[in-house]
């Protein structure tokens, strides 16, 4: 009878596999938890990327708002690129290896603690794993294969402890991504300008690049590509907007020469 249950569940089994983002087979399953998590660097081209361009369009509005010449444009944008660019990669270093060095700082203080309390750490194991459902000689036996471990051991403490993510980052390959992703994407408004000699073309350009930004960064949201593309889409053209406002109202109203 229960063979019969689980040969009645085969095809609608299969039909999930089918919906879901990855396969749940025996050898599937270790084959993605044997992949290195590490390394996963797409946050930080979207959060540059969009940095880039609000910015580098931001400057280009804001210069054609106050009528000032072309090459005002070039060299504005260009210094954008370069000392922003390196900023925002610095930044983005800096972060992440605060990031880093909080993850090293306390596994250093719980594999202190586990070298002079050990039964301290071992009742820490033991309610942590108590709170998610555990009782009995099967809490027990958890504690122990936990504790097993040092390595183990003090990992387990960062996570549940204190929240911290076991996935680390290398800060001179995020401040990499950020500082390329900034100037690649920063270089979009700027060119297109320049080569048409107009806002036109700019416009058209950079709003492609908000689209295509927001559409990628929908793998972080339950919303669609489509509506994550138009919700970057409207950010980056209002920041230009305004951008644009404040270059004409000078021109308008400070009277800033030309």
């Amino acid at each position: 009878m229960p063979t019969d249950r689980m040969n009645a569940s085969e095809p609608k089994e299969r039909w999930a596999e089918v919906m879901l983002e990855h396969k749940h087979t025996r050898e599937e399953i270790q084959k993605r938890l044997a992949q290195d998590t590490r390394g996963n660097y797409l946050r930080d081209w979207i959060y540059g990327g969009i940095d880039g361009t609000v910015t580098t369009f931001a400057i280009v509005a804001g210069v054609v708002g106050a009528d000032l010449p072309g090459t005002v444009v070039l060299v504005l944008g260009l210094a954008n690129l370069v000392a922003d660019g390196f900023a925002m990669g610095a930044a983005n270093y800096s972060g992440t290896k605060a990031e880093l060095d909080d993850y090293k700082r306390l596994l250093a203080v719980e594999r202190k603690h586990i070298a002079l309390v050990p039964s301290g750490e071992r009742e820490e194991i033991r309610q942590i794993f108590a709170r998610k459902g555990f009782s009995g000689a099967e809490l027990e036996r958890i504690v122990d294969v936990m504790t097993a471990d040092e390595d183990r051991w003090a990992k387990t403490m960062a996570v549940e402890e204190y929240g911290l993510s076991p996935t680390v980052k290398s800060p001179i390959l995020a401040a990499l991504n950020t500082s390329a992703a900034f100037v690649l994407c920063g270089l979009v408004p700027l060119v297109s300008y320049l080569m048409a000699h107009g806002l036109a073309l700019c416009v058209v350009a950079t709003g492609l690049v908000f689209f295509a930004i927001g559409a990628l960064k929908s793998r972080w949201s339950l919303a669609g590509w489509a509506r994550s593309g138009l919700e970057t889409l409207l950010v980056g053209m209002s920041a230009a907007g305004l951008a644009f406002c404040i270059g004409f109202g000078l021109r308008a109203f400070v009277n800033v020469p030309i």
